[in-house]
């Protein structure tokens, strides 16, 4: 062994603790070779031997010159090499060189003079293939430059996820220079919450090597501290050639345009649903009050954390919407929170009446007919939608942060205003949330204004009903009578159902009970034409076959209405009723100690219609038996078959009640739909013994 390999022999031996090798100097196959003063070769490295195609034993003793160099590039050479031993200058660059095989190949070469602690000089060599070289080269430079330029965010980090390398395009997206990204880590540079998650990825993409592609974070940085962002993240594990994790590269695309395009997407169909359910869900009824509470059912939470429905309360009670000089007078109609909250207490309950100040969005809208957005609220903003100081404090201390008011409009005329407002929701109200309510309101103030209108018309209706209806008188000869009417809802019209109790000579009494088909107010004045007329036809002593033959006549010249009708006389004397009905629902018999019956009495035609005779039936009526006359409305029902609503009858008519009156009260709970589609009219006569209160003239008192 000679002196330079006993000297160099330790650096074959890695040091305790040492590092492990670099991939680079292995991708590079750099050869070394170590030359004594007068050129001859003292040593040999296992690359020298792939790179020059010679072995150790083939080398080591042999001059380099001859045996690496074509005879024409040597003289060249040896002047390199008497250079750096004479000066101790190194040199660097490419020489051909002679390969075993007897090929050519461009090495570079880096040559410099080490010396001994003996004052001896050697040369060193170190050479690798220029192709490599230059490949290599070529990576780096691209990668540079594709890290250096490319618009897209690059960084490199280490295992503990400290940033090594952060290219321009990202540092601009994080809004930090790029030396002040090396040696910090992820969660230093970005603290947003959404950050935490990638943290988390990266972790699992070192430990399994398992890539992520297209991750998208939306969160803010101090690039845009202001708005969301997005990004599309991708995470790559940088490994060693030996499959050691060297860190992790991270490959960061900015994705906010297409983002907020999705999302206005997103938004634009959700508004498009919205307006699909509140076309389905607003005015579903002819109740002013439910009309307003769907108006806010459909806005919250889909556009709005809160919403209250006011109008003016002249609309309500006169159907005008004059407003004078004074503030107008609002009633609350619904109020309604995504979720419970104190600030309900700043609003004025539903039913309640108030007058907002002249600064209030409600006030503008009455002012100007046109709505008004506040995007941010300030905290003088605040105090403006609040109806007084205190609630101001409730609704900023709810955090609400942008509003809107929206007229109410129908026919031209302003009828109420809208309000909405966001909280939670973090995002202010813009345009389009202002076109969509308008829309909602639009609508829900048509069918309010529907349902005003309706209401007016049908009070008049069913006032004049039941001022056409007779009072009736406290005594009948040998008959306990009660009766019952009872308009439809208030999403229905009154009809034309009636009732009449009518004192005849010889203590007898006329019982009838009829329904106009139709409704409103037409439906009511044809009832009372009806009425009058069986009244006066009444006191000529007609037999109920006979009225109704006159009726028939009397209702055909008021078409196009038609009516179903039944008519009976009971003469206490005889203990006898007699009866006729045109197309109306049988009345029941409920005789003492026997189950109630459905009277066996020929239906007829309606009245109106024409063409055909009436025919009367005799029963008798017995103290303690009872006569049930009723309009469709008790048992008619939309889902139930009418035969199993008159057995419901006849059960509920079954024990005994105390009285008519409890019993006209018990049908119409137990009978009557909820829904009230239809009036109903309800009369009922018990007879009992004729007394000596029942004289001559006590039938006509």
């Amino acid at each position: 062994m000679s002196r330079a390999e006993q000297r160099f022999e330790w650096a074959d031996r890695p040091e305790d603790g040492a590092s492990g090798p670099s991939g680079l100097l292995d991708l590079l196959g750099v050869a070394a070779v170590l030359l004594e003063a007068d050129g001859r070769i003292d040593m040999w490295s296992p690359q020298a031997e792939e790179l020059f195609g010679y072995t150790r034993a083939e080398a080591v003793g042999q001059y380099a010159a001859p045996l690496l160099l074509h005879p024409e590039h040597r003289e060249a050479a040896i002047g390199l090499f008497a250079e750096v031993m004479a000066t101790g200058r190194e040199w660097a660059g490419a020489f051909p060189v002679r390969h075993r095989d007897g090929g050519t190949r461009m090495v570079e070469f880096r040559n410099m003079r080490l010396t001994d602690n003996l004052g001896d000089h050697y040369a060193l060599g170190l050479a690798t293939d220029r192709s490599t070289v230059r490949e290599v080269e070529r990576q780096v430079a691209l990668s540079t430059r594709l890290v250096a330029q490319a618009p897209i965010g690059l960084s490199v980090l280490d295992t503990r996820l400290r940033y090594l390398t952060v290219n321009p395009a990202l540092a601009a997206m994080h809004g930090v220079a790029e030396a002040d990204h090396l040696g910090r880590s992820f969660r230093e540079v970005l603290t947003g919450a959404s950050f935490v998650g990638v943290e988390e990825m990266m972790r699992r993409v070192l430990a399994s090597g398992d890539p992520v592609v297209d991750l998208e974070v939306v969160d803010r940085t101090a690039a845009d501290p202001e708005h969301d962002r997005a990004w599309a993240v991708s995470l790559f594990r940088l490994e060693d050639h030996h499959g050691h994790a060297l860190g992790i590269a991270n490959v960061v695309v900015d994705v906010t345009d297409r983002y907020r395009a999705a999302k206005e997407a997103e938004r634009a169909q959700h508004r498009l649903r919205l307006m699909a359910t509140g076309t389905a869900g607003i005015g579903t009824t002819l109740d002013v009050e439910q009309t307003a509470r769907e108006l806010a059912d459909v806005l919250v939470p889909g556009l709005a954390d809160l919403v209250t429905v006011d109008l003016l309360d002249s609309f309500l009670q006169t159907g005008r919407t004059e407003v004078g000089e004074e503030p107008a007078l609002f009633r609350a109609l619904a109020v309604k929170f995504a979720y419970p909250s104190d600030a309900v207490r700043a609003l004025v309950p539903p039913g309640h009446l108030t007058a907002y100040h002249a600064d209030h969005p409600a006030a503008h809208c009455i002012r100007t007919r046109r709505p008004l957005l506040i995007t941010r609220l300030g905290h003088g903003d605040v105090e403006r939608v609040a109806a007084d100081p205190e609630a101001a404090r409730l609704l900023a201390e709810a955090g609400v942060h942008t509003d809107m008011a929206v007229p109410l409009i129908a026919r031209d005329h302003v009828i109420g205003v809208m309000g909405l407002a966001r909280a939670r929701n973090p995002q202010p109200f813009d345009e389009d949330d202002l076109t969509l309510a308008c829309e909602l309101a639009s609508a829900a103030a048509l069918s309010m204004d529907n349902a005003v209108l309706h209401q007016h018309i049908r009070s008049a209706a069913e006032t004049l009903q039941r001022s056409l209806l007779p009072r009736l008188s406290p005594r009948h000869p040998g008959l306990e009578v009660a009766a019952r009417y009872r308009p439809a809802q208030a999403f229905s019209e009154v009809g034309g159902d009636w009732y009449d109790v009518i004192p005849l000579d010889g203590d007898r009494t006329a019982l009838t009970v009829g329904d106009v088909m139709g409704s409103g107010i037409p439906a009511a004045t044809t009832m009372a034409r009806l009425r009058t007329a069986t009244s006066t036809l009444a006191d000529l002593d007609l037999g109920p076959a006979r009225i109704l033959t006159h009726l028939d006549k009397i209702t055909h010249g008021l078409d196009p209405y038609i009516a179903t009708c039944v008519y009976a006389v009971y003469d206490p004397h005889r203990a006898q009723l007699r009866a006729a009905s045109a197309g109306h629902l049988p009345p029941v018999l409920v005789r003492a100690g026997r189950a109630p019956e459905l009277l066996d009495l020929p239906s007829g035609i309606p009245l109106g219609v024409g063409g055909a005779p009436f025919q009367a039936v005799t029963v008798d009526l017995r103290p303690g038996d009872q006569l049930v006359l009723y309009t469709d409305g008790l048992v008619e029902t939309r889902n139930d078959p009418i035969d199993e609503r008159l057995g419901d009858l006849l059960r509920l008519l079954s024990p005994p009640y105390a009285s008519v009156e409890e019993t006209c009260d018990q049908l119409l709970k137990q009978l009557r739909d909820p829904a009230g589609h239809d009036d109903v009219a309800l009369l009922i006569a018990r007879a009992h013994p004729l007394s000596a209160a029942d004289g001559p003239g006590a039938a006509r008192v």
